[in-house]
């Protein structure tokens, strides 16, 4: 899989280069790109925002300047992903639809927000006919400072999903929302007990039938609690 993402924060991005993410890149399973978006902002001072028609208190990130960024970006087969609070809520059916994507193009906002003739733009029908696709998405219903931390948090939910990503492919199974309504059950390690608290004793008997049995209980009860 292909990612790029835009922002006038390259730096805030660095983190997607750790852990199994920066493993994955090493290995060739996911190239990740970032782009400073003051880079196509073209007069002396960079500027990439502008009060808003209408007034206002804010400034908006201009439509010209995220133009230049991603017309050499967008290709035949990419997702769009603009991060915005007004978008449609990311949850993991999400994840698991952009898991399935060839090349997907993260526009981190600030502000208040990009131009909407960005997506407008990109959302005709001729780009539409190159199976290119605009997807306005938030991470809650709360306001970031930027759409850094919210790209962070879609690259790590969809790249882990990639086959050869997680190191036991058998660790997504019965993780938390990889099913409508199911959260993951308690887990355990040892000791059997730490500082008086005993690990259940079902987990201890060796009896997979009846440790299955108690997961999904408490994998239910969780669910349940969380409604």
């Amino acid at each position: 899989m292909k990612i790029d993402a835009v922002t006038i924060f390259p730096q805030y991005l660095e983190p997607l280069q750790l852990s199994l993410l920066g493993k994955a890149q090493s290995e060739g399973l996911v190239e990740i790109t970032i782009h400073d978006l003051r880079s196509f902002a073209t007069d002396n001072h960079h500027s990439v925002d502008d009060t808003p028609y209408g007034g206002g208190a804010g400034m908006v990130m201009k439509a010209q300047v995220w133009g230049e960024a991603l017309d050499p970006l967008i290709t035949p087969d990419t997702d769009l992903i603009i991060l915005t609070p007004a978008g449609k809520k990311f949850d993991q059916p999400m994840a698991q639809s952009f898991a399935r994507a060839r090349h997907l193009v993260f526009a981190c906002g600030r502000y208040e927000g990009i131009d909407d003739r960005v997506r407008m733009y990109y959302s005709q029908s001729e780009f539409m006919e190159q199976n290119i696709r605009v997807h306005e998405v938030s991470i809650g219903d709360y306001v970031l400072g930027g759409g850094e931390v919210a790209a962070m948090v879609i690259i790590e939910a969809v790249t882990r999903l990639i086959p050869g990503v997680l190191g036991n492919p058998e660790s997504i199974v019965e993780e938390s929302h990889m099913a409508e309504g199911f959260l993951e059950y308690p887990n355990f390690t040892k000791p059997s007990q730490w500082r008086g608290i005993p690990v259940p004793e079902i987990l201890l008997s060796g009896n997979h039938g009846e440790i299955d049995k108690w997961r999904a209980t408490q994998a239910d009860l969780r669910a349940k609690k969380n409604v």
